[in-house]
């Protein structure tokens, strides 16, 4: 269903359901490492559609648009939640990639221990389920297009620290955008650390050999130019290799970006590939999430690339504590983040796209 389409109600007398248009539709996986795991999937009526992991702090697993994939998927897939899947990297044991896996939301990064703590990859919230306060559903027949879930994440015990992540995730009949909007409220009575980091985690077909990232700022390999193969000044690391032996197995590489931000403090980055058609915007605000990561895994049958912003450069807290740039939420604080994705398949819009990036 088109926008316009929305608007010229043609289709008024002749639906009698929404989901007929999009919609939606929560159920819960019965099979598999993910049995007993509750999901949403929501249909904007356009081609796209994707899949809320409830129990996984209402992140993203599949999505596509049309025919095509924009997520990449780990062996694994969607697994039930582990709590205490907390220690080293045991969070690699539970990462089933998707659209989006959240990192935090008191530490990003490896693991690592100091005196105030023990802490694993990436922290805890990914491997918390959600309760969901609120489905609302798009209403056409009344001109009411917004479809939106709402639900509440802690990450708690007695005595503090006390986060609680309430995240909205929306849409709109007759827009291919998703618009994730979280709301992290320190619920203690003494200040919490804080970090975040949004592992948006894309496949293949969206992700294929000669595909274009697309991201602008001063960057920096996370492992020192000394230790950079791929990213190195006068190599065409914006632009997706196929599959290289070098990453097999643990094989990596990151890069950290001071992205940049138009007049109104936005940043974009994205994807584009030519060969099917597509690209994908995804939108966020500087002042929420001042860092950026690409992280590259071009592995034989793990192939992904990430685009990550953060509100640190992936340091983990303890050296972010150190370096006095760590966030503290006062009791009773409240903390916001909005992202956008949005897919792209008219030629006039994704060229706007890419003249962000100077093509």
């Amino acid at each position: 269903m088109k926008e316009a389409d929305s608007k010229s109600q043609d289709w008024k007398d002749k639906v009698s359901n929404h989901a007929q248009l999009g919609g939606i539709e929560t159920s819960v996986i019965d099979n598999g490492a993910g049995r007993g795991t509750r999901i949403a999937w929501i249909n904007t009526g356009t081609g796209l559609r994707f899949k809320v992991v409830i129990d996984r702090a209402m992140d993203i697993a599949d999505a596509f648009y049309n025919q095509h994939s924009l997520a990449w998927l780990s062996h694994g897939g969607i697994t039930h939640p582990q709590p205490f899947a907390d220690k080293g990297i045991d969070w690699l044991r539970t990462f089933g990639g998707g659209l989006l896996t959240t990192c935090g939301l008191s530490h990003v990064g490896g693991p690592e221990s100091d005196e105030f703590g023990d802490r694993g990859l990436h922290g805890l919230i990914s491997n918390t389920p959600a309760e969901i306060i609120s489905i609302i559903q798009p209403d056409p027949r009344s001109g009411e297009l917004e479809m939106s879930i709402t639900g509440i994440i802690r990450e708690t015990k007695p005595f503090g620290p006390s986060l609680e992540l309430k995240r909205t995730i929306s849409a709109t009949l007759g827009k291919a955008t998703i618009r994730i909007h979280d709301e992290v409220l320190n619920k203690g009575n003494t200040a919490a650390p804080h970090m975040l980091l949004y592992h948006f985690n894309f496949g293949y077909p969206l992700v294929d050999e000669g595909a274009d990232l697309l991201w602008n700022g001063k960057w920096l390999p996370r492992h020192g130019e000394e230790n950079a193969k791929i990213f190195k000044e006068g190599n065409s690391f914006k632009k997706c290799p196929g599959p290289i032996a070098s990453h097999l197995g643990t094989g990596e590489e990151v890069v950290l970006v001071d992205i940049e931000a138009d007049i109104f403090g936005q940043s974009v980055a994205g994807i584009y590939n030519e060969k099917i058609g597509l690209a994908l915007a995804m939108k966020f605000q500087k002042e929420q999430l001042p860092w950026f990561a690409n992280w590259q895994h071009w592995g034989k049958g793990e192939y992904v690339t990430g685009l990550e912003p953060s509100t640190h450069p992936l340091s983990g807290q303890a050296k972010a504590r150190k370096e006095g740039n760590l966030i503290f939420i006062e009791p009773g604080e409240k903390r916001e983040y909005d992202v956008e994705l949005e897919v792209l398949a008219n030629e006039d819009e994704i060229r706007e796209l890419l003249e962000r990036f100077g093509w």
